[in-house]
């Protein structure tokens, strides 16, 4: 939950429309197809059906959302005397 709190808000939500009730199952299985090297389509059903979650990573993708969750990873991480340049 501590590690969730840090990566929301650099999720962008859509101008219409609700905000994703399954954004955090969204969020893990694309990190869930990225540790396991697997097909899209064999995506476990627990984090959604699978062209919902490869849709929300292109949509990530394209606003530079890994990007900027990686700056605000290594930022925190200097904030607390964790880096090691």
């Amino acid at each position: 939950d501590e590690q969730w709190e840090f990566i929301e808000p650099y999720l962008p939500i859509g101008e219409y429309g609700p905000y994703p009730e399954r954004l955090r199952e969204q969020f893990e299985g694309v990190i869930w197809r990225f540790r396991s090297s697997a097909q899209w389509r064999e995506m476990p059903s627990e984090f959604g059906p699978w062209p919902t979650v490869y849709g929300r990573f292109r949509v990530w993708r394209d606003a530079g959302v890994f990007s900027a969750l990686l700056e605000g990873v290594i930022a925190e991480a200097a904030r607390r005397g964790q880096t090691d340049l």
